[in-house]
């Protein structure tokens, strides 16, 4: 493989505040890379650089051999952007939406007609591709606002926090096209601050905080940065409160983080089996009943707690 991105010391600076602090990694051909890093850690206003949004205090970046700050219309021909925001007319069908953005992009007549049927077709929206855009749900916009990076057939895509905001199965639908533009031959950069996308996605990841690039490899070397450190997930009924569990829990000895979620509380520990005990005893005193368990080896999240000292959602 080889580098289609290379990023050389990049720094940005608002009033003298680094949201990009001297980062470097490449990119190779065909593989998803993963910035992984809470909000605010520097991830959008790294792709915006990027993408020729904004220009560099510091640094340069080239794809394809071409500068971001000397051959912006070049490199603009070769990638396309996916942002965290929805960049859609809401007034305007998906149709006219992706018509609209396409003749940005220079297409038109039948070229962009024929883009535009696919790219619906690709998003499963052909059916409802009349319908206003403020009619959809989160996932749907979602779903439209990646067809709109992907109307020039770019050979590099760059993917910011795509599926904040949306359901479950809409999110699981982002995903899985994700890797289905990876398996045709896209090579994408994707910013998250959720650890199961990077780890389900990644070829390679970059963690970022305080727009510092902190840690970057592949999975399985970034979790030997933290030895045997395990994960214990605890399963609840709908009913029961993960976030006071979790709080319960934060003072066990053992216990370096608890992070409630949706029906669940992740804690990250040395030695899951030998808390386990003490965990279902807190539960039963905060009169929380644990429906089941689930241990994993190192991930991604307790990477960032050994690196930072926090919680990688705090």
């Amino acid at each position: 493989m080889s580098a289609v991105l290379e990023v050389h010391n990049l720094v940005k600076k608002y009033g003298g505040k680094s949201a990009v602090d001297d980062i470097s990694f490449d990119i190779q051909e065909g593989e998803i890379f993963s910035l992984l890093g809470p909000n605010g850690a520097g991830k959008t206003t790294t792709i915006s650089i990027l993408s020729t949004l904004f220009a560099p205090t510091e640094g340069d970046a080239s794809i394809f051999g071409f500068s971001v700050t000397k051959n912006p219309m070049e490199v603009k021909r070769l990638i396309g952007v996916v942002p965290q925001e929805i960049a859609l007319y809401d007034d305007m069908t998906a149709l006219e939406n992706l018509n609209f953005w396409g003749e940005m992009y220079g297409l038109s007549g039948s070229a962009l007609k024929t883009r535009v049927k696919e790219l619906l077709e690709q998003i499963g929206l052909a059916d409802r591709a009349k319908e206003r855009i403020k009619t959809y749900s989160g996932g749907m916009k979602r779903r439209v606002n990646i067809a709109v990076g992907l109307l020039n057939k770019p050979r590099l895509l760059f993917m910011d926090e795509p599926t904040v905001g949306i359901d479950p199965q809409s999110r699981r639908a982002i995903l899985d096209s994700v890797k289905s533009l990876n398996d045709a031959g896209m090579t994408i950069l994707y910013t998250t601050h959720y650890m199961e996308e990077a780890q389900e996605l990644s070829d390679r990841v970059g963690i970022i905080d305080h727009g510092k690039l902190i840690a970057l490899g592949t999975q399985s070397e970034l979790t030997a940065q933290v030895g045997e450190m395990d994960t214990l997930i605890l399963h609840l009924g709908e009913n029961e409160d993960p976030e006071h569990l979790a709080q319960g829990l934060k003072t066990l000895s053992g216990v370096l983080q608890a992070d409630p979620s949706d029906h669940s509380v992740a804690l990250v520990t040395p030695s899951a089996e030998e808390l386990l005990a003490q965990v279902v005893s807190r539960a039963n005193e905060l009169g929380i009943k644990i429906h089941s368990v689930d241990i994993r080896e190192p991930n991604l999240e307790a990477v960032f707690l050994h690196l930072t000292g926090r919680a990688l959602r705090d």
